[in-house]
């Protein structure tokens, strides 16, 4: 069996300002802060003598390759990201950054707001534009029935909000 796994797609490379600072807030922290404390650790782990089975050394080498693995992906991610802040020129239809309130069938309401793939987060009903929700929301009007297919059978659902906040 091979470990090989093809390349993860990027997603769309659109984010919310709000999702930007916080990425640019998680690579500093990483950089500015991890990184440093890290690399003090190593330093005096690596003082200790014998470094082939000192633990200390070889836990602080492998964080030291996970936060440069990750500061890497955010740097390369930030430089093709772009920034959608502006509302559309269409607000009463579902773009880009919009909190959409649904109704099911049953009458039970849920809010999503659609955002960038680095920003989804179903606790906070952040849903990416990548989703097949999102992709069935986009462009429809305030009213409109949006069928979807699931895994549970057909899903319908009414648009019965469409907010655009600055944040």
């Amino acid at each position: 069996m091979s470990r090989y796994r093809p390349p993860r797609t990027a997603g769309t490379p659109l984010i919310t300002a709000a999702g930007e600072a916080r990425l640019r807030a998680e690579l500093h922290e990483l950089w500015n802060v991890r990184r440093p404390q890290v690399t003090q650790a190593v330093s005096e782990a690596a003082a200790l003598g014998d470094r082939s089975e000192n633990a200390e050394y070889i836990y602080g080498k492998k964080m030291l390759r996970e936060i440069d693995s990750r500061v890497r992906f955010l740097r390369k991610r930030l430089e093709n990201l772009k920034v959608i802040d502006a509302r559309p020129a269409d607000p009463t239809k579902v773009y880009f950054g919009a909190w959409v309130t649904l109704e099911d069938e049953a009458g039970v309401e849920k809010r999503y707001r659609i955002v960038g793939p680095d920003e989804l987060d179903l606790r906070q009903n952040l849903i990416s534009i990548d989703s097949p929700l999102a992709r069935a929301l986009v462009g429809k009007a305030l009213d409109a029935e949006v069928r979807l297919q699931t895994p549970a059978g057909e899903q319908c659902w009414y648009i019965v909000e469409i907010e655009y906040l600055d944040n």
